[in-house]
């Protein structure tokens, strides 16, 4: 019975770990080499995307959606979608896809005089569901060994430990002062009346 508690807890925060994984900001250092738009039908994927874009009236089951195309610094590539947030989750509130491709198409460049972008994005790439992160911002950065410390994160993350850990420390107290000592006099009277 101890091992399914502690298989449930580690699942619980696995599950938690990989929420914030996904939707807190993270930044990649890469070189834009391509922008564009493609028609997206959206299938059992469609909740890796954004909603309709804020202020379409339409939600159908296609739209067109901006990528863009980058190569890291190790060769590998990376695509990234380009959608607004809106409203809606996570809480980015990003209504500038059509300027944040723009800005992309024009820190494109090649291998022979690479420019290096810091793109900051939430989400993770899936080739084999096709799922792609979502870009928020784009700046160019002086070179590809550009330290990026990510301020937001440390400050959601110990605000996030710091409630769970006041939460169970009063959960404890509360527990030792008021239940165990009420649990004992249900059980010391259950025994008094054997």
């Amino acid at each position: 019975m101890v091992y399914v508690k502690w298989v449930f807890i580690t699942l619980f925060w696995a599950v938690v770990a990989a929420f914030l994984h996904y939707t807190l900001p993270q930044t990649d250092i890469a070189r834009v080499i391509d922008t564009y738009e493609r028609r997206v039908d959206f299938g059992e994927n469609s909740w890796f995307w954004s909603g309709a874009d804020t202020g379409e009236a339409t939600t159908g089951a296609n739209r067109d959606v901006f990528f863009i195309q980058t190569r890291r610094a190790n060769g590998s590539v990376m695509d990234y979608r380009n959608e607004d947030t809106g409203w809606g989750w996570p809480p980015y509130f990003k209504f500038d896809t059509s300027n944040l491709q723009a800005e992309a198409a024009d820190l494109r460049s090649t291998s022979e005089s690479p420019r290096w972008v810091a793109i900051k994005h939430y989400g993770w790439r899936n080739e084999f569901i096709s799922i792609y992160p979502n870009a928020i911002s784009i700046r160019a950065v002086d070179g590809p060994d550009v330290t990026i410390i990510p301020w937001l994160n440390i400050v959601i993350l110990t605000t996030l430990f710091g409630t769970i850990w006041a939460i169970w420390v009063r959960w404890r107290r509360f527990r030792e002062n008021r239940l165990d000592p009420l649990f004992e006099r249900i059980g010391d009277r259950i025994a008094g009346v054997r």
